[in-house]
């Protein structure tokens, strides 16, 4: 029967791939909903390279799978790994029958990698089969799904067994806590004190302030941002501890840091840059690969950031940073980014949708993120775009920007000219996934007007 499920997979998935360009679809996701259907236990019946290898947590785990994979790679290895993104259960299916023999029942890989939905990992593969656990860390995250933190860690921990090597971020407090919950091998990695890391609490809510172990408040000795940083609690033996990999020396001028003692590169010059190039080397540590092979992947044959793109508009530079919604985290590496860059610049902010997965329109996580970072005089102009550009505009007077810094875009087609005509300096776009898509395609069309012109 199993073969008979590879067998529909594939042939959905080319069904999609034919079909779906008249839609915009992928068929990423349908063949292994089709297949769930009937049995949603059929990748019990696969087998596996020595190396199944699942990256998850709030934010940060798409960067960090896209740099692991590329370290597989160019080490001479074949991965399977979701670089469409898909990382709900449905997707995974899909993704792993297609890389498998109809006949043996063998992923064809020598490791696979996936980033997972933290929400979806429990029972997609039977007791065993998951090697590594990845976590990045647990943060306020989509609040109408996710609730709390605590929520998500708790869906996590009871997700796995005692069979998984866990690799987590020491620099989370509410990750920490497995050491003294989880009876398998755990990895630490974080980054250690640097010129960007701060001492002052932070204005914006954080976290995780309170141990974990006994509920004393936690004592920081410097935040790197957020809630992650070094802290130990006054009253018990909870503490961040010395991680099995550490990097230091972070410096975002050259985009370089150092893991244990030896110098890499980042493929961008951003904090969050350091922490899923960290993740990446540490999984490919861990999964045996030869460190000359991880030093040239990283810094040799560095990637391209898949999360920040540039591009040019009549001599002006645009980055395109994806933020994600939901998550003030994201947004706050974005807006930290901002802040940091010399000259005059322009922004443009907003979503038309909150959410793909559900139509809950809760806004109530605009008033996490420390919009306030865009009080800055450098700042000439901030686009708002979107269905909710309103809302944004409402949270932006409570963050005291001047109003007539702001601009209501009413229709987007017209956006990047109305950026041309009416604002100065290199442009920021800090918007969701889906925006970053319809922005690039009108970019697109306005650079193909200007040669015709």
């Amino acid at each position: 029967m199993t073969t008979i499920y590879i067998f529909l997979c594939k042939t959905l998935t080319i069904a999609c791939h034919i079909f779906g360009k008249l839609i915009g679809k992928q068929g990423t996701v349908f063949p292994g909903r089709v297949i769930n259907h009937f049995n949603s236990r059929v990748l019990y019946k696969l087998k596996y390279p020595k190396y199944v290898i699942g990256v998850t947590g709030s934010s940060g785990k798409g960067s960090t799978v896209n740099m692991a994979a590329h370290i597989f790679k160019e080490a001479g290895l074949k991965v399977v790994w979701n670089n469409s993104g898909s990382n709900v259960r449905n997707g995974l299916t899909t993704l792993i029958l297609n890389n498998t023999n109809m006949f043996t029942k063998k992923v064809k890989a020598d490791v696979v990698l996936l980033e997972m939905d933290e929400r979806y990992i429990d029972g997609l593969f039977k007791s065993g089969t998951l090697t590594h656990l990845l976590i990045t860390n647990v943060t306020r995250d989509q609040p109408a799904r996710n609730i709390h933190p605590e929520v998500i860690f708790e869906k996590i921990m009871s997700s796995i067994d005692d069979k998984v090597t866990l690799i987590i971020n020491a620099d989370d407090p509410i990750l920490n806590r497995v050491k003294f919950l989880h009876k398998g091998q755990i990895i630490c990695y974080g980054i250690s004190k640097n010129k960007y890391s701060f001492t002052d609490t932070p204005s914006y809510a954080v976290d995780a302030a309170y141990c974990p172990k006994c509920h004393a408040k936690l004592k920081y000795t410097i935040y790197h941002y957020g809630h992650l940083g070094i802290y130990s609690c006054p009253k018990c033996d909870f503490e961040r501890g010395k991680p099995k990999y550490e990097a230091t020396d972070l410096d975002l001028n050259n985009g370089t840091f150092k893991i244990n003692k030896e110098k890499y590169k980042l493929n961008k010059n951003v904090f969050f840059a350091a922490y899923y190039t960290l993740a990446a080397y540490v999984i490919a540590m861990e999964a045996g690969v030869k460190k000359d092979a991880i030093d040239r992947a990283i810094n040799i044959d560095t990637p391209v950031s898949k999360r920040m793109k540039e591009y040019t508009l009549d001599g002006r530079t645009i980055e395109m940073l994806e933020s994600k919604n939901e998550n003030s985290l994201s947004y706050l590496q974005s807006l930290n980014y901002i802040k940091n860059q010399m000259g005059k610049k322009t922004v443009i902010m907003g979503f038309e949708n909150v959410s793909r997965r559900y139509k809950f329109n809760d806004l109530s996580w605009l008033w996490d993120v420390n919009f306030e970072l865009l009080n800055d005089e450098n700042i000439d102009k901030i686009f708002l775009i979107g269905r909710f550009k309103y809302d944004v505009a409402t949270r932006l007077f409570y963050a005291n920007i001047p109003s007539d810094k702001l601009v209501l875009v009413d229709n987007l087609s017209d956006v990047w000219n109305m950026v041309k005509k009416d604002s100065q300096g290199n442009i920021y776009t800090m918007v969701c996934f889906d925006m970053t898509a319809v922005l690039k395609k009108l970019l697109k069309e306005v650079q193909d007007e200007n040669k015709d012109n």
